[in-house]
């Protein structure tokens, strides 16, 4: 997948436009709304057993990622980047054919 945009609150992601916070897992958009990222909203995609979760924080960067979140990543054996979402969608982007994943907050 391809994201070919982003602006607050809005992805471009293969030509199909999303206007909440996105997951992008294997060949699947998952849609997810919350201002506070919990282990609940990581399960799915930890389990789907990508070598690499890049995490977008929001235009502004203000959505924490816990240390509790980070373990349960990284102790899965995934590495993690944690990056503002603008910053976060390129990085995504030229790591999509590794085995990468998403967590991407839209607005914030």
């Amino acid at each position: 997948m391809h994201i070919d945009s982003y602006s607050f609150g809005c992805f471009v992601v293969d030509g199909k436009t999303y206007s909440h916070d996105i997951k992008i897992v294997g060949k699947e958009i998952k849609l997810w709304k919350n201002h506070k990222l919990c282990i609940d909203d990581a399960r799915d995609v930890v389990m789907a057993k990508p070598k690499i979760i890049i995490i977008g924080t929001g235009e502004s960067g203000v959505i924490n990622v816990s240390q509790e979140i980070r373990d349960f990543i990284t102790k899965a054996g995934i590495k993690l980047i944690i990056a503002k979402t603008g910053e976060a969608c390129k990085i995504y982007n030229g790591l999509s054919k590794e085995n990468a994943a998403a967590i991407l907050h839209s607005t914030c």
